[in-house]
């Protein structure tokens, strides 16, 4: 219990302060993003670990699966970008009587949302897995994964509001407690489910689908005991009588433009994997390890952009501009530093994290191309996420949707499948389109954030 009133102290303090009055240190918001982040991941992650040990093709399954599921999830996370957003320019312009119903319109939007990704999966997900051309040999473990994920997927909507809503309030280290939580419930319950243990049967990857769906519902019932107890705000379907439509406009003002992104880049990244699928079981494998070791690179840049988000929004709601500038080129410098360490680490030790999860020889030989690429990709994507985060918490919202949409098609996708298909290049000239389509967009963004378009836009208003 001690723990929970050192973290009532630390958000009352932080609820009743004007944030935009005290330059924080980034470093103490990024941490426990960086960590929280990394744990959500090793949700899915370990489940692909643990269940090679009862089937190396069961990687691939639940790749695919996820893949989709991460497609229609971002509808959960442009509600959770637009919390963040408001709620810190709300503090930051001390106008904190629409909290409440900032979050408990984001909580209903998210679980209507939940809804229609459960409807698309239930109804779907065969018809999908047919397009992707899943080889047939993980297509059943597959589909198994993604009822399982999907008919509950509503678990992870509230806990993308309840994230978003302790960021905002700049409680990072408790969301990164609740995910430890989530982790250990997770890796207790791939331990007693994939391959059975005692009366329990061996479940394989539905026995990881239910791991996930438990350990999430242990996050939302830690996440609410917090909430209730040392929020001074509540969520209350009184606060949306009468309808606050001012508030939606803005939810979905920001979040379906910087969605309408994310969105583009994971159907971009789905037809790509329909690409790979075409070139083996193997490759495959390669491409899902790959992506998964380079979101480690990814995390750091993201907990980065979305601490940012939450000083930058503090900074904006006050109108200090000028230290927007500056907090901004400062991050940006720092992420860049980490990021080229982080995916020159990967490469250098590439043969051991693929050696992980595969013994076969081509996974680990095509591994280390990839791996190289990912340095010159990581240092573009990390300059994105930084730049494009930015200029959504100024409220520079169209533009980053726009750019990203041309460049993801006519360089990610399109010439790298040229790439990859006619040049024959496979798996390396696809990651070679993804590379060169990350460092052209982070020069437009560079530019756009010089000519400073986004000092006289405001949001939060009144």
């Amino acid at each position: 219990m001690k723990i929970f009133k050192n973290m009532r102290f630390s958000f009352l303090k932080r609820e009743n302060d004007n944030a935009s009055d005290k330059p924080a240190s980034l470093f103490k918001l990024v941490w426990p993003i960086f960590i929280e982040m990394t744990l959500t991941m090793l949700v899915g992650n370990v489940d692909q670990y643990m269940v090679t040990r009862y089937s190396e093709n069961a990687v691939g399954a639940i790749g695919n699966a996820n893949q989709i599921i991460n497609l229609l999830m971002i509808m959960f996370n442009l509600i959770s970008m637009s919390t963040i957003i408001l709620v810190a320019q709300y503090i930051g312009s001390n106008n904190k009587h629409k909290l409440s119903t900032i979050y408990t319109l984001s909580l209903c939007v998210n679980l209507v949302f939940s809804f229609i990704i459960m409807f698309i999966i239930i109804c779907f997900s065969g018809t999908i897995f047919r397009f992707m051309k899943v080889p047939q040999d993980i297509y059943t473990d597959a589909h198994t994964y993604i009822l399982w994920i999907g008919g509950f997927i509503f678990l992870q909507a509230i806990i993308s509001v309840f994230s978003a809503i302790f960021r905002a309030n700049r409680m990072m280290k408790e969301t990164m407690l609740i995910s430890v939580f989530i982790n250990l419930v997770n890796v207790l319950g791939n331990a007693l489910l994939i391959n059975g243990a005692g009366f329990l049967p061996a479940l394989g990857v539905a026995g990881a689908a239910i791991a996930t769906n438990v350990s999430r519902l242990v996050g939302i019932l830690l996440y609410c005991y917090l909430f209730h107890k040392h929020f001074d705000t509540r969520i209350s379907l009184k606060a949306l009588s009468p309808f606050p439509r001012m508030e939606l406009k803005k939810l979905l003002g920001i979040g379906i433009p910087s969605g309408g992104e994310s969105f583009s880049y994971s159907i971009a990244m789905t037809l790509i994997l329909k690409v790979v699928n075409t070139f083996g079981t193997f490759v495959i494998n390669t491409k899902v390890l790959a992506s998964t070791f380079s979101w480690f690179s990814y995390m750091y840049s993201s907990a980065v952009g979305q601490a940012s988000q939450v000083v930058i929004g503090n900074y904006m709601g006050a109108g200090k501009v000028d230290q927007v500038d500056r907090r901004v080129k400062k991050t940006l410098r720092n992420a860049i530093i980490v990021s080229l360490v982080i995916s020159t680490t990967m490469f250098i030790f590439s043969d051991l994290l693929f050696g992980l999860f595969s013994k076969d020889p081509r996974v680990l030989a095509l591994g280390k191309k990839i791996m190289f690429i990912e340095i010159l990709l990581e240092l573009g994507k990390c300059t994105n996420i930084t730049l494009v985060r930015s200029l959504q918490a100024t409220g520079d919202i169209k533009f980053p949707m726009i750019i990203g949409m041309v460049f993801m098609w006519a360089v990610a996708f399109g010439f790298g499948y040229v790439l990859a298909v006619v040049c024959n290049l496979g798996l390396v000239g696809i990651w070679i389109g993804m590379a060169l389509d990350e460092d052209i967009r982070a020069i437009i963004f560079l530019i756009r954030w010089k000519k400073g378009k986004w000092r006289n836009i405001r949001l939060a208003g009144d």
